[in-house]
């Protein structure tokens, strides 16, 4: 009889089906069970290397858990509806699950989590690029992906992060366009004939994010001592389905073709016609009678530091209060119809306004100012930071007004321009070279033999000093 082995001790041997076999006790299993791990080669020196690795895994206290893995769907789904959900910001949850179901599991789905290797995150990061995602789109979702990894070989669900391995796409940093002085007067000329007047002269002037604007209430602003205290802000969440089978849910909404050139039923869509359907589409979740989780919802910002109090420009002060009695007579027109929900800016019925109309109305206003399209987020906030720094504020005191919690975020939201440079470097050759340098009249008529004036040759030669 052979004797025992001692704990913790391998095996290896050749089994009745040729092929060699390793046995590697780990400890415990959650149910105080032994944990044996099994792997299998062709040959003994395979089946030794692998007998060797998990057994360095588990001396170092990096083996993973016992029993299946789950697949990327899977994990997914449990990182985002029990670990990240703790932490993340409802809009910032939103764009997970977003990004989730519409890239990470079509693409890699259904691959375990373990068995995940670096060249099925490039083919994936390949096909979005390809599909027409930009860089950008696609290094937001290898970041949640990576996330999600880092959390799994934390708790020893796999042995590496494989996103640490790829090479996810270089992005640009986005090329800022804000208003010039005149395009933010001629943009305020336009809003002025609107009831939302006051909406765009807060964004613009003062430089607050949509959400933040549009989250704004009475209760937060103090008239008296001239202060927004910007505790909310509004958005818009997407729905999620809360049934069985989501495909099914939203059957009636699919579309699986391209619009026609000249389509007409998404003509008056300013984001243009909506992109088809994918064959297993999961979308549609606004129709979906157990839906949960999305429309406009108020949040709290982002950052502590983006709920600090900001002054207002005296100026504004008499059209706020006129803008309040507007409201009072607004709210006495709707009667019963009025939702109060103390919202700064509303719509004729008292609810809060959809930043999607919003954001048209934005577009529109730049048609009717004749100032060329732009991102919402460059001629408000990009805006305010650029003419702040025009007026000559400096950059603490811009990032104070902005609530940037680093100056390096505030220089990126000021933005040169072309005609101050020029002026600067005026200065600066005034300073150096504050006039023309006086040469003598007999030197100017004397030529060299090649027609030359020496005060020509002298004026080279300081060139070349």
């Amino acid at each position: 009889m052979s004797p025992r082995k001692p704990n913790m001790e391998s095996s290896i041997y050749l089994g009745s089906d040729g092929w060699w076999h390793g046995r590697v006790t780990m400890g415990v299993k959650d149910d105080g069970s032994p944990d044996r791990r099994h792997r299998r080669a062709k040959t003994e020196t395979q089946i030794k290397r692998k007998v060797r690795e998990l057994e360095d895994l588990r001396d170092r206290g990096r083996a993973p858990k016992a029993g299946r893995k789950p697949t990327v769907a899977q994990w997914m789904t449990t990182y985002l509806t029990d670990i990240a959900s703790l932490k993340l910001k409802p809009r910032s949850l939103d764009d997970y699950w977003s990004k989730t179901r519409n890239d990470i599991i079509p693409g890699i789905g259904q691959h375990r989590i373990d068995k995940l290797q670096p060249e099925h995150l490039e083919r994936m990061y390949r096909k979005m690029l390809d599909a027409g995602h930009a860089e950008s789109h696609v290094l937001k979702v290898h970041r949640i992906l990576s996330r999600a990894l880092k959390i799994a070989h934390r708790r020893r669900i796999i042995v590496e992060n494989v996103a640490t391995l790829v090479d996810p796409p270089t992005v640009d940093e986005t090329e800022t366009n804000p208003f010039s002085i005149e395009e933010a007067k001629a943009f305020l000329e336009a809003a002025a004939k609107r009831p939302t007047f006051m909406r765009w002269v807060v964004g613009v002037g003062m430089g607050f994010r949509q959400g933040e604007a549009l989250g704004f209430r009475w209760k937060y602003v103090d008239l008296d001592n001239e202060l927004f205290h910007p505790q909310w802000q509004l958005q818009r969440l997407t729905w999620r389905h809360g049934c069985k089978n989501a495909h099914a849910c939203g059957e009636r909404l699919h579309r699986f073709d391209l619009c026609p050139p000249e389509c007409r039923t998404h003509k008056s869509y300013k984001r243009g016609c909506p992109k088809p359907c994918l064959r297993d589409c999961t979308k549609h979740a606004s129709v979906c009678p157990d839906r949960k989780g999305g429309g406009l919802v108020f949040t709290r910002p982002k950052t502590k530091k983006s709920r600090n109090a900001v002054p207002i420009p005296p100026p504004f002060i008499p059209y706020l209060l006129e803008h309040k009695a507007q409201q009072e007579e607004m709210r006495a027109a709707a009667g019963d119809e009025w939702e109060e929900h103390d919202a700064l800016f509303t719509r004729p019925d008292g609810q809060p306004i959809d930043p999607r109309d919003d954001w048209e109305e934005f577009k529109d206003l730049l048609e009717e100012a004749g100032i060329d399209d732009r991102r919402q987020h460059d001629g408000s906030r990009h805006t305010a930071g650029t003419i702040l720094n025009e007026l000559g504020v400096d950059l603490p005191t811009i990032m104070e007004i902005l609530r940037h919690s680093q100056i390096g975020q505030t220089r990126r939201y000021v933005k040169g321009r072309s005609h101050l440079a020029k002026a600067a470097m005026l200065r600066m050759g005034d300073t150096f070279l504050p006039g023309p340098v006086a040469v003598p009249e007999a030197a100017s008529e004397t030529t060299t033999e090649t027609g030359d004036s020496r005060a020509a040759r002298a004026r080279r030669r300081r060139r070349v000093r």
